[in-house]
């Protein structure tokens, strides 16, 4: 006997789609809900460390500047502290310097008092053997009469020195004892010189290392003479060897004609200066 089974569509239709639907699990919302709050605090907290950590980066950079402004100030500080001690101490050595050279000081002064006491006296004797000379003379001595050492010639005085300078020495040491080196205008003038000049070299007050040009010593202008001078001078020579610039100071060759040579040439020289009167 045969069995036969017939599907009931009615049937089969309600249980297939008919289905109850599942019911909603609400427990993963929970779940979400239970840790949303906390992890937005401790994000929160986070951020705030954060921001608490980058202020207090701020403020210990601030706090070094700081540091860093007062280690350097208390170094110039102590610098200047030391400064003012060595400054203390100088004043001190000066102080005993001052002390110890007041004796010195006062020894220079009285020094000076009595050159100038000893260059009064000086005037005096001259005075005096000008007014002898006048009176062995019997007052015939027109022209008047020169310090002790000097020859007189003409109106004026000539001192022939026994040292050597340079010719800028020669001018100073004239121009220190009241007088210059030595200028001529005429011929009676200059065969004067050359007879008490034979065989040395003597430095006169000729020069054209000024401008270029040949002056005197009072800076007025020489008017050249063949006459007195060397045959072919002055040539402003340079090979010399005397170190820089030529032949600029003129001198009396130990011929007693004038010659050019270095300025730096040691050799004696001539001073003039007026004659005086009683």
């Amino acid at each position: 006997m045969t069995t036969e089974y017939h599907d009931d569509p009615e049937d089969d239709s309600s249980s297939f789609w008919n289905k109850e639907p599942r019911p909603v699990s609400f427990s993963g919302l929970s779940r979400f809900r239970r840790w949303l709050f906390p992890a937005l605090t401790a994000t929160f907290i986070l951020i705030l460390i954060i921001a608490v950590g980058a202020n207090d980066t701020k403020a210990s950079n601030r706090l070094w500047y700081v540091e860093k402004s007062v280690s350097n100030l208390t170094g110039t500080l102590g610098a200047a502290q030391q400064l003012a001690k060595e400054a203390a101490k100088d004043v001190q050595r000066l102080r005993f310097s001052v002390d110890n050279n007041r004796d010195q000081l006062s020894s220079v002064s009285d020094a000076l008092r009595q050159l100038s006491t000893l260059d009064s006296i000086s005037r005096t004797v001259a005075k005096l053997k000008c007014s002898l000379e006048r009176f062995m003379n019997n007052g015939s001595t027109t022209d008047g009469c020169c310090p002790l050492g000097w020859d007189l010639f003409g109106s004026n005085c000539y001192l022939f020195s026994k040292i050597t300078s340079t010719w800028h020495e020669a001018r100073d040491w004239c121009n220190g004892h009241e007088s210059h080196l030595v200028m001529f205008h005429s011929d009676e003038e200059w065969e004067y010189l050359s007879r008490h000049t034979l065989g040395t070299f003597h430095w006169v007050g000729l020069s054209d290392e000024r401008t270029g040009k040949w002056e005197w010593v009072n800076e007025t202008p020489y008017v050249m003479n063949r006459r007195w001078w060397i045959p072919g001078q002055p040539d402003s020579w340079t090979g010399h060897g005397l170190g820089a610039g030529d032949e600029d100071c003129a001198h009396l060759h130990n011929n007693g004609h004038l010659n050019d040579l270095h300025c730096s040439t040691m050799m004696r020289f001539i001073c003039q200066r007026h004659s005086m009167r009683s």
